[in-house]
C-alpha cells in the first residue's frame, strides 16, 4: 500500500468541500448585500423622506391657507346638509334651521 491511497480520498474530500462552501458563499453573497442595501436605506432614513416628500410637493403643492379654510367650511356646509336631510322627516324644524345655518357664509 502506498501513501497515494491515502492521499486520493482526501483530495476528493478537500475538492467536495471547497465546492460546497464556494456554493455557500455564491448563495450568501445576494443576501449580504441586501442587508447592506438595507442597513443604508435605514441609516440614510432622513434623507430618502425628504426626497420623498420634495418628489410629492412637486407633484402634489400644498394649498395656500385661504384655500384650506374654503375647504373646510364647505366640508361643514356639507355635514350640516347631511345632517338636515337626515332630520327632514322626523323633525322639520330641525332640519330648516340645519339647512339655515349651512346657508350662511
Amino acid at each position: 500500500m502506498s501513501i497515494f491511497a491515502l492521499a486520493i480520498p482526501a483530495e476528493v474530500a478537500l475538492f467536495d468541500a471547497s465546492a460546497l462552501l464556494a456554493a455557500a458563499a455564491n448563495l450568501l453573497r445576494p443576501v449580504l448585500g441586501l442587508g447592506a442595501v438595507a442597513t443604508l436605506m435605514v441609516y440614510f432614513k432622513p434623507l430618502w423622506m425628504g426626497l420623498l416628500r420634495a418628489a410629492l410637493m412637486l407633484i402634489k403643492p400644498r394649498k395656500s391657507l385661504d384655500q384650506r379654510i374654503a375647504r373646510s367650511k364647505f366640508m361643514g356646509q356639507q355635514l350640516m346638509r347631511r345632517m338636515a336631510n337626515d332630520h327632514a322627516v322626523s323633525q322639520p324644524n330641525l332640519a330648516a334651521e340645519l339647512r339655515l345655518l349651512a346657508g350662511r357664509d
